[in-house]
């Protein structure tokens, strides 16, 4: 059976990282960008990470210009206004598609596994995708779900 952990990601200095690397931990996968109405969901994405990543936690963001060009050009730039503005240390990866026929291959499986309501496209920055430690997609969270409301879901994963 598939699963997370099967993909490689491109790191923001352009290295692959297999998320086998991440076998065993709660996961969550977010589509990100730094000039959005929803870009202060960083701080409770943070708030969760820094609660929970000493029981396994990680969190993954993955910038993408898919929706009204809202993210830097330069990855450096994402990273840094990330980690001044929010405060951001759980990794931020490469930019990427999440849609269409350049789509990452991480978001095409997350999307197979959770469909969102009427589509299975992802229809804005800031859609979240929780994973157990198995590496299966337990529940997609919209693009307005306060990173907070993830918690009770979060919190049964990690017991």
């Amino acid at each position: 059976m598939k699963t997370v952990y099967d993909f490689q990601v491109k790191m923001s200095n352009g290295e692959k990282k297999s998320l086998h690397e991440y076998e065993g931990r709660p996961l969550i996968i977010v589509n990100t960008a730094s000039k959005c109405g929803f870009t202060p969901q960083f701080k409770g994405l943070q708030n969760l990470y820094d609660t929970y990543k000493d029981q396994g936690l990680e969190i993954l963001g993955f910038p993408c210009s898919q929706f009204n060009n809202q993210e830097f050009e330069q990855i450096e730039k994402t990273t840094e206004f990330c980690q001044i503005n929010y405060g951001v240390t759980f990794p931020i990866f490469a930019k990427i598609d999440v849609n269409g026929p350049f789509s990452d291959p991480l978001f095409k499986y997350l999307k197979e596994q959770k469909t969102g309501l009427l589509s299975p496209r992802i229809k804005w920055n800031f859609t979240k995708f929780l994973v157990d430690r198995n590496g299966q997609v337990i529940k997609r969270y919209a693009p307005t779900a306060d990173p907070s409301s993830m918690e009770d879901d979060l919190k049964k994963l990690l017991s």
